[in-house]
Formats: structure tokens, C-alpha cells, sequence
């Protein structure tokens, strides 16, 4: 029988250092920039690259200023089979192919870094 207010047993679960199963994995979550010049094919590239990963997107902001493409996402990397250094790995190599810079970094120590 779960209780009416499952919220209170969560959160005395995580201050006792338990963990329930609520059908969903605690999510890893990293920022990803990518920067370079405008071509065709960047978004579509860096997103099949997530998704042969496992790795969900949960937002997403990109611009083109002038000539230069930005884009910035906040991923999800709970279901990825693989290393956050082979993932590193996978996506300069293609940050190469598509002549543009891609940089990964755990959510954690991106908020970190940039606290006042």
C-alpha cells in the first residue's frame, strides 16, 4: 500500500540515506555546448549522436549570431552505457567531423563553477 503523501516518504528516504524504487533511475545530468560556424547538419549530428548513447535531451537553446551557431543542452545521461570520458571522446571526434567545438560537462560541477 503506498501512502497518500509519497513525497514525505521520498524525501525522509533520501535524509536517511535510502532510496525507494519509483520506476525511474536518478538522473546525471550535464551540459553540453557546442559552438562553431553556422552549417547544415549540427543539430542533427550531435542529437543522433546522444540518442546512439542513450542520452535524453531535456532542454535546449541554440542561436545563430551573425555566421556563428551556439547551442547549449542540459541532458539527461542516466541510461548511457558508457563512460562521461568516452562520451568526451565520441563527441570531439565528431565536434571535428562537423567543425565545431563540443564540450561536455556534469551539471554539478558546471553550477559549482559558477556560483558566486
Amino acid at each position: 500500500v503506498w501512502p497518500d503523501d509519497f513525497s514525505i516518504v521520498g524525501r525522509n528516504a533520501i535524509e536517511c540515506g535510502a532510496w525507494f524504487y519509483t520506476g525511474l533511475l536518478p538522473q546525471m545530468r550535464a551540459i553540453i555546448t557546442v559552438v562553431g560556424k553556422d552549417k547544415k547538419g549540427i543539430i542533427a549530428g550531435v542529437s543522433t549522436e546522444l540518442c546512439a548513447n542513450e542520452i535524453n535531451i531535456l532542454d535546449i537553446n541554440q542561436t545563430i549570431m551573425s555566421e556563428f551557431f551556439t547551442m547549449v543542452m542540459l541532458v539527461d545521461l542516466s541510461g548511457m552505457p558508457i563512460s562521461i570520458d568516452e562520451l568526451k571522446t565520441r563527441l570531439d571526434s565528431l565536434g571535428e567531423r562537423l567543425g565545431v567545438s563540443i564540450r561536455v560537462q556534469r551539471e554539478d560541477i558546471f553550477n559549482s563553477m559558477h556560483r558566486i
